[in-house]
């Protein structure tokens, strides 16, 4: 039994933890990790542009002398919303289909998504646009979240397909295309108005380029921790798959830099005209170099076999495991390997539902608006354009260290523990750094529960909830998982979209002094502790097998 016991902690996932080549594949993280250094860099390239990007494009909605231009902005931003919405809905159809399993079930769940947006769809365009000070300040706050959340309507698209992607062309060169088309939205929103789309204002055509790059990020954030944890053992596979998080913080400071030193170099008119291109241009370096590795990755031992090309797995895992080993790997494998085509909720409702509430979680406890808006939180406290930079890269560095303590305490302490402490430390300073807002108590008091906020995400909910996401879902409908991402940037994209909706709302600024939105964000991180108290099992030190074997008993029992 004990020798059972011990082989089978030596032959799990497909790679040997006895003689297997640990630089070897160390290295495979390493370059799989970049998607997620890209997925960080992406989306906080924003937080240092984003006031240069309102200046820019968004001002001239409130200047009397640009009505026009205005009127044709808040046009194409409805047609924007309106299209981006379908899009989603057509996602979440797609996703119920798969689902259900039943064409009848999801015939009737389509129609019913479908009635609802053709009846707002009627009422959206039947609103005339206001045309009053007031109106357009309404307006201009809700361009002005769209245009700065809008790759995260591309991130929900690459999210959702990410699954197909990964089946169909394999984990490899799903990396690859992710890759290329950040390649291509750091060069387009360089200068829109050279790569300008025919009938689009420039700030239209700068979001379209956003839209492709957060296509590739939400493949890249499915994908990447992905393939590594089909690399990797399952007794350092939280640690390596939590490498990806740490990618994703890392990425996030090095644009912090990034946005900061290009600053200096002109004052806020050059930074408004011109600075802002160079931090969106500065991607291509990183995006070049991921594209250039993956040419020398291979694909993983899973998808070969599923693909039945046993012999480019068995070549794989030769180089990663040694000859002894990789015969009984690629017999466990191709055991272990269920990737047939059956319903999402053959193992029943809980695996899905906890997916999916695990990722809206992550993002309705408000991290995102932290790193998306930081700059302009800190100037709302007072802080100069400049200044407000650098403690945006202080946040950076929080981040990134307990990141690093999530990493080095996840596969001891467990999952659920570093989750409820981390959520009840992020409810705590949100709920307080919303009353240092609404009593005006701006000083380093404030600056400090901004911290400790980030630092109990970081040691817990940021890197915790993509190794959870990569453990949970059972092989037969690991493409189960592009749900719960998709509504990961759903939900983040409601997050970041609604932030300037609420903070510089007159009448809410009025009655809360900006402390609304974070007493939001603090009971939501409250309900996250909860919700992970009681639904979300244990994963740590538990083979991809056995964690299938507790969907399969709960789905028994409740038969």
């Amino acid at each position: 039994m004990k020798e059972s016991i011990k082989k089978n902690s030596q032959v799990l996932n497909g790679i040997s933890t006895g003689k297997g080549n640990r630089a070897y594949i160390v290295a495979l993280t390493l370059v799989a990790t970049l998607g997620g250094l890209l997925f960080g860099y992406d989306t906080a390239v924003i937080n240092g542009a984003e006031k240069s990007l309102v200046d820019f494009y968004i001002l001239n909605i409130l200047n009397p002398d640009f009505h026009t231009y205005a009127l044709d902005v808040v046009t194409q931003y409805k047609w924007f919303v309106t299209i981006s919405f379908y899009i989603i809905a057509i996602i979440i159809t797609m996703q119920l289909f798969r689902l259900t399993g039943s064409f009848k079930r999801g015939t009737v769940a389509a129609g019913v998504i479908l009635i609802i947006m053709i009846a707002w769809t009627l009422n959206y365009f039947s609103e005339p646009v206001a045309q009053t000070a007031a109106g357009l300040k309404a307006w201009a706050d809700s361009v002005k979240g769209f245009v700065i959340s809008s790759a995260l309507v591309g991130c929900v698209i690459g999210g959702a397909s990410a699954g197909f992607i990964s089946k169909s062309w394999g984990r490899k060169k799903g990396l690859i295309a992710a890759s290329i088309l950040l390649t291509i939205s750091a060069i387009g929103t360089w200068r829109p108005e050279f790569f300008k789309l025919p009938g689009l204002e420039d700030v239209f055509t700068f979001v379209f380029y956003r839209i492709v790059g957060g296509i590739g990020v939400g493949v890249a954030s499915m994908i990447s921790p992905m393939y590594i944890a089909e690399i990797a053992p399952a007794g350092i596979r939280g640690k390596l798959v939590s490498f990806n998080q740490f990618a994703i913080i890392f990425g996030m400071l090095v644009i912090y830099f990034v946005n900061y030193f290009i600053a200096l170099n002109g004052d806020e008119q050059w930074l408004t005209n011109e600075g802002w291109r160079w931090m969106f241009l500065s991607e291509v370096i990183p995006s070049s170099i991921f594209l250039l590795l993956l040419i020398f990755v291979p694909e993983t031992p899973r998808f070969l076999v599923m693909k039945n090309r046993e012999t480019e797995a068995m070549s794989v895992l030769v180089k990663v495991s040694g000859k002894e080993q990789a015969t009984a790997i690629l017999s466990e494998i191709k055991e272990t390997l269920h990737e047939k085509r059956v319903p999402w909720f053959s193992y029943g409702t809980a695996v899905i539902i906890i997916g999916i509430l695990l990722s809206v979680f992550q993002q309705f406890v408000g991290i995102n608006v932290v790193l998306y808006y930081a700059a302009n939180i800190f100037r709302n406290m007072g802080a100069s354009t400049d200044t407000s930079l650098l403690q945006t890269i202080i946040v950076g560095v929080i981040n990134l260290a307990f990141t690093v303590l999530a990493i080095m305490t996840v596969d001891r302490l467990g999952r659920k523990p570093l989750m409820i402490i981390g959520a009840l430390g992020m409810a705590f300073s949100m709920i307080a750094l919303g009353f240092s807002f609404y009593f005006g108590s701006l000083g380093i008091v404030a600056l400090l529960y901004m911290l400790l906020y980030v630092a109990s995400f970081a040691m817990s909910w940021g890197p915790v909830t993509w190794v959870l996401l990569s453990e949970i879902f059972p092989n037969s409908i690991r493409g189960a998982m592009s749900v719960a991402v998709a509504a990961q940037w759903i939900a983040n994209l409601i997050v970041s979209w609604t932030f300037p909706m609420m903070n510089d709302n007159t009448w809410l600024t009025g009655l809360f002094n900006h402390g609304f939105s974070y007493w939001i964000y603090g009971v939501m991180s409250f309900l996250a502790a909860l919700f992970i108290w009681k639904f979300v099992p244990e994963t740590k030190g538990r083979s991809l097998e056995e964690i299938e074997s507790i969907w399969k008993k709960g789905n028994k029992n409740r038969k």
